[in-house]
Order: structure tokens, then C-alpha cells, then sequence
């Protein structure tokens, strides 16, 4: 074993197991490697470098009493190598720039694509976006530096094609969830080179010419929508339930940014806003891409090293409520039963006695789901119970949803507007909330309710969805059943 600045924390502890404790204990800020989940995102991207830093320290005074607790455990001598001192942060820049010189002058992408890589060898590829807007904000123009992100995806494309250390069997939600990343890829591609060729030549004529093109390479992308879906709603609820919130916590606000610049795009795309197509396209473009790298090399590892078969397997049974986009998942994994499925012959035929009335477990289904509005529920705890499973949801939702928090289930930036409602709900300050909004040609009314027991105590909310745009634009009166119309 040789240790270097660039040694990753993943690969010495799966080597050495006892350095975790040595680490957690040797400086206070190491101590989040007791985390599974840090160790399972940030330690596999984290080198010894980075580890360091993070504490303040002398890279070569960690070596050395790493080397040496090695050793003491195991007798095994341990050759430290110092390797060249890490570029600054200008000297990354120019590296850039002269990347980017050199895709300007039309230099063979090949060659190119070696000094990419080999940039990418002394930094972390997510310290590119970092560099790229600087870049920007220095006055470099966007289309430019659009040219990387074909670099990116070349690069995201080769580790695919190599599956490198995630190995998933066709069927499998990780397998699938690769494969449309690697669809993605293609379609970004796609899109950079609409907006390399609109750079090029800014003339209305041009723009007439590209513009069917952008729409609908665009159109494209925004199905990555249900790429998002599957995550939010399968796969971040089992990785919650093992302690690992990070990733939806951090992901899910990428998600929005990227559904922010899909709009944004579309309607620069409308108004003929050439410098908006291209400073939008590239933001568009390069956030999908990071993600990309993110779920491949970080998200879909740690996932797959943290969940058993049993919890894939229901996260596989969940996701055909949501679907898929551009691929479909293969049959050679997956379609066990392992008593996940549904059981048969298991109605319930006694009576439910209400307040009211009794009814069995099948009316009280049907009544449910026939109801013209879509209904959670969330206990006094704030784990979500239940959701109506109505043919056509308006939000989705799978069966990952039960049991998770309710904070968890929408997105960062919305968090503080559920919590207030909750809280208002719980202190008796309020019983109810109301939202309208307008998505897709439809006017949605959502309304919250407190549930209260009959001594006033809260037992929890109820979330009611329902389209009314047809209410909405009712005027006049009815009094007649008109079923002709």
C-alpha cells in the first residue's frame, strides 16, 4: 500500500477497517466518518488531501501517523509518496481556459478530451461548475464554455459504458436509472450543439432554422422529470429510513434548479431570447451533467452498498406508478415475489363499524379512490399513512411514501411553508390551509385540514388535491341534469 494526497478515504478504510476509530479520534472534524452515510457519499470522492484540509492539518503529518498505525496493526511497512504540490486555483482556471482555447480553434476532440481527463485527474470533477462560472462572471461568454459540457458527457459516457464498480442486472432500479442516464447524455449533447451552432451565428434566419430543433431537444430533457420522480418518491424514502437524508436533502434542490432553468429555456425559446437560450441552455446542461456524475459515481454506490434485496425490490414495485422515460426496465431482475406482492384471497369480508354506518375494507377502497380529489394523510408523528390511489394523480406518489416524514416529501425550498402549517396545526392556532395554483393548463386547488380527536387533540392532516378547473369556470346555474353535453 502506498499513501499519497490523492489515497481516497473509501479505498484505506475498505483496506485498513480499525483507521476509522483512529481517524474519528485523531481530530474532532474527522469524526463524521463514523456516519455511514458520510462515508458513503463525501468518502468516496474525499482523498487524503481534501481530508486534511478539512482539519486544519499537514497533509505529510497525517501520512506519517497514518503510515504508522498501519504498521502498528499489521507490521506493514507503508511508503508515503508526497506527489506534486495540488494546482492553486489560478492554475486550474488557465487550465480551463486553454481547454476551452483549444475546442474554439477546432483541435481534435480526442486530443482535447486527454487534457480534460487529465484535469480532471488533480481536481473533483465538481470543482469544474465551480471554475465554469467563474469563468462567466469574468466575461467569458457562456457558449464558450457550453463546449465543455460535451467534454463532461463523454466522460460520464465512457465510465457508463464500463459500469466501473456499479454492477446492476437489467431490471434492477439502478440498472434502469443508468440507462436513462445514458439516453440523457445523448440528448445534452444534442442540445449543446444546437446552442454551439446558434452562438456561431446569432441572425434571426439562423435562429428560424434552429428553433423546431431546440423545442424539441428541449421537450426531451424535460422528461427527465420522471427520472426525478423515481428518486424523490422511491428511492430517497428507503435511503431515509438507513439515516442517509444528505442526498435528498441536497439532490432534491438540484432537481428544482433544473426544473427552474426548463422553463426559464422554454420561454427564451418562445420570445426568440437568443443570449437567454445560450447563458440559460448552459446552465441547463451543466447542472444535468453534474447530476449525472453525482448519481453515477456517489447516489446509485452508496445506495447500492446500503439497501438489501428486500427493499430494492419494493422500491421496483413501486416505480411502474411513476414510470420511466426512454428505457424500458429489463426482466432479468426484479420480478421475484418474495411475499412483496400483493396477497391473494385476503379480503377482508367483517364490517368497518363508523359513526355513521359500517362498510368493508373493499367500499371503504372504492369510496376512496372514486372520490374526485386526491387525498394524503399524515399522522400526529408527521409520517405520511396513506394517499388515494386515484387513476390519474395530479402529484405523484408511490408506495416508498408510507412511513416517511412528511418534511422529507417536498422539496428544500417549500420546507418552511409545511413546517409553519404543521406547527400552526398542532399548537390549535389554525385548522386549515389553502393553495391554488395553475400547472399545465389546469387550475389546482390544494387544502389542508387538521385532524383532531373528539377532545381537540391533534391526530394530524389531511392534504385534499383536486383539479377544479372546470369548476372554476362555471358560471350562471344548472338545474336540469343535462347528460346530452
Amino acid at each position: 500500500m502506498k499513501l499519497s494526497s490523492e489515497t481516497k478515504i473509501h479505498e484505506l478504510l475498505g483496506m485498513y477497517p480499525f483507521l476509522l476509530e483512529f481517524l474519528a479520534g485523531y481530530n474532532p472534524k474527522f469524526a463524521l466518518l463514523r456516519n455511514k452515510a458520510m462515508r458513503a457519499t463525501m468518502g468516496r470522492m474525499a482523498s487524503l488531501s481534501m481530508v486534511a484540509a478539512m482539519g486544519n492539518m499537514p497533509l505529510n503529518i497525517l501520512l506519517k501517523d497514518l503510515a504508522e498505525e498501519i504498521k502498528k496493526h499489521t507490521g506493514e511497512k507503508i511508503e508515503i509518496s508526497f506527489s506534486q504540490p495540488a494546482i492553486t486555483g489560478e492554475e486550474k482556471k488557465e487550465r480551463l481556459k486553454e481547454i476551452i482555447r483549444d475546442l474554439h480553434e477546432g483541435k481534435d476532440f480526442a486530443e482535447v478530451k486527454k487534457s480534460f481527463d487529465l484535469l480532471m485527474e488533480k481536481i473533483e470533477p465538481t470543482e469544474i461548475a465551480a471554475l465554469e462560472e467563474q469563468l462567466i462572471r469574468e466575461g467569458m461568454p457562456a457558449e464558450e464554455i457550453q463546449r465543455l459540457c460535451d467534454l463532461h458527457v463523454s466522460l460520464f459516457k465512457g465510465a457508463l459504458e464500463s459500469q466501473g464498480p456499479v454492477n446492476a442486472p437489467p431490471g434492477h432500479p439502478v440498472h434502469t436509472y443508468m440507462a436513462e442516464n445514458e439516453v440523457f447524455s445523448g440528448i445534452i449533447m444534442e442540445f449543446n450543439s444546437l446552442i454551439a451552432r446558434l452562438g456561431e451565428n446569432r441572425s434571426t434566419d439562423n435562429y428560424s432554422c434552429l428553433k423546431d430543433a431546440f423545442k424539441e431537444t428541449l421537450a426531451k430533457l424535460a422528461r427527465i422529470e420522471i427520472h426525478y420522480q423515481r428518486k424523490e418518491n422511491q428511492l430517497f424514502p428507503f435511503l431515509e429510513k438507513h439515516g442517509i437524508t444528505g442526498p435528498s436533502q441536497v439532490m432534491w434542490g438540484i432537481h428544482d434548479e433544473v426544473r427552474g432553468y426548463l422553463k426559464e429555456a422554454a420561454k427564451a425559446i418562445e420570445k426568440a431570447d437568443l443570449s437567454a437560450i445560450i447563458d440559460i441552455g448552459a446552465r441547463l446542461t451543466r447542472t444535468m451533467v453534474e447530476m449525472i456524475y453525482k448519481e453515477n459515481s456517489i447516489l446509485f454506490p452508496m445506495a447500492l452498498e446500503t439497501l438489501e434485496k428486500k427493499e430494492w425490490l419494493e422500491i421496483r414495485r413501486g416505480e411502474d406508478e411513476i414510470g420511466y422515460v426512454f428505457v424500458t426496465p429489463g426482466t432479468e431482475w426484479g420480478r421475484e415475489d418474495e411475499g412483496l406482492g400483493k396477497a391473494e384471497g385476503t379480503h377482508i369480508a367483517e364490517l368497518l363499524n363508523l359513526d355513521t354506518g359500517a362498510l368493508t375494507r373493499e367500499q371503504v377502497n372504492l369510496i376512496l379512490t372514486h372520490l374526485p380529489v386526491e387525498i394524503s394523510f399524515v399522522d400526529e408523528n408527521d409520517q405520511v399513512r396513506f394517499y388515494s390511489e386515484t387513476p390519474e394523480r395530479i402529484f405523484p406518489r408511490s408506495p416508498g411514501v408510507i412511513g416517511r416524514k412528511v418534511q422529507n416529501c417536498h422539496p428544500p425550498k417549500s420546507l418552511h411553508v409545511v413546517q409553519r402549517i404543521l406547527d400552526a396545526f398542532r399548537s390549535g392556532e389554525k385548522d386549515s390551509a389553502d393553495f391554488w395554483i395553475q400547472s399545465k393548463g389546469k387550475f389546482i386547488l390544494i387544502r389542508y385540514f387538521a385532524v383532531r380527536d373528539k377532545e381537540g387533540h391533534y391526530k394530524g392532516t389531511i392534504e385534499v388535491t383536486q383539479d377544479i378547473t372546470a369548476i372554476h369556470a362555471l358560471e350562471g346555474e344548472r338545474r336540469l341534469l343535462d347528460w346530452e353535453k
